[in-house]
């Protein structure tokens, strides 16, 4: 009996030893650049000053609102694209102060925007109220 206890543990030991096993070959990588280049030529007119204002309340960091429910879209405003870009409050408040300016002055586009961005950070509540002033840019044509 002992001998079939010694041959069992035995038989035990080497499955857990040679049982399973994984590897892993990491290999060092470089961040991928591009460049974008578009003939295309638009013909823009530059305007008078205008400006927009939005405020967004942020509540632990994730819950927004307050900024309204329209944004201009398709503007990178540096949040980075990273895993936390969606907690960072200021990117919609921009946004929709954007929205505002282009909507009330009847732009195309903003030229040269310049946002001032004030935030009241109570630890857990956050007030971010964004002013975006720039001029008013019409597209007149594009080649």
């Amino acid at each position: 009996m002992t001998n079939k206890l010694k041959l069992s543990a035995a038989a035990i030991a080497l499955t857990v030893l040679a049982g399973c096993s994984s590897y892993n070959t990491s290999q060092p990588s470089t961040a991928l650049q591009t460049k974008v280049e578009s003939s295309v030529k638009a013909d823009i007119e530059v305007g008078q000053k205008i400006s927009g204002e939005a405020t967004i309340n942020v509540l632990a960091g994730v819950i927004k609102w307050g900024a309204g429910d329209h944004f201009v879209d398709g503007v990178s405003y540096g949040a980075g694209g990273g895993a936390l870009s969606f907690a960072d409050p200021t990117a919609p408040a921009k946004s929709a102060a954007a929205y505002n300016a282009i909507k009330a002055s009847g732009a195309d586009l903003i030229v040269a925007p310049r946002y001032e961005i004030k935030t009241a950070d109570y630890f857990i509540f956050k007030k971010v109220h964004v002013k975006v002033m720039g001029y008013k840019g019409t597209i007149k044509s594009v080649k």
